[in-house]
């Protein structure tokens, strides 16, 4: 197997989706520059803070343009998903434009808090090899303010005050809104298909 290329994004979850990878008998590959997409099989882009930090990074990192010109599958996580997006609410900020559309910010309401903390179900919307084996409505875990809008790359939603992309695919790019490296089976299960079997 080739290696994966995860982009350390300055995220506190890195550690913790590496060692995700790792127990799917993953070969995974940090990377800080361009340089280490260099062979890389599949990438992926994990994040967590703020879409301007998490832009400001990857142009620091001389990685904005070689993620927009990326060859090989890719698959966000977080704030990684939000920014596969042309831009977001939260500064204001283009991002990688790799999907369309633009992230927003969740409006709280009565029993619905922000940010979205915690267990929540995913609602199927289409056929994808990233939900095979994953069962109708399970659970996943989220933490987040802003979410991206369902459009026809949505496979997945999810309900906190209204429905959002909780799983995209669109060719190559995928994402996923919560932390699957945190989402037991349901997460193990969406990194094993996105290894494995992934989108083209």
């Amino acid at each position: 197997m080739s290696e994966v290329a995860l982009i350390d994004a300055g995220g506190a979850n890195l550690g913790s989706v590496r060692y995700a990878l790792e127990r799917l008998g993953v070969q995974v590959r940090l990377v800080r520059d361009a340089q280490g997409l260099q062979g890389a099989s599949q990438v992926i882009l994990p994040g967590v803070g703020t879409a301007p930090h998490g832009m400001a990074r990857l142009h620091a990192q001389g990685l904005v343009q070689p993620l927009r010109e990326l060859q090989v599958p890719l698959l966000g996580i977080c704030l990684g998903m939000q920014l596969l997006f042309e831009g977001s609410e939260e500064g204001h900020v283009e991002c990688l434009g790799l999907l369309p559309g633009v992230v927003r910010r969740l409006h709280p309401a009565t029993g619905i808090r922000v940010p979205h903390m915690g267990w929540n179900r995913l609602l199927p919307l289409r056929p994808s090899t990233l939900l095979d084996g994953v069962p109708a409505r399970a659970s996943a875990y989220f933490v987040h303010s802003y979410a991206a809008p369902l459009g026809q790359h949505t496979v997945a939603a999810c309900d906190h005050g209204g429905l959002f992309a909780a799983v995209v695919q669109q060719g190559r790019y995928s994402g996923a809104q919560f932390h699957p490296e945190r989402s037991a089976a349901t997460g193990a299960q969406i990194l094993r298909n996105f290894i494995e079997n992934p989108p083209t």
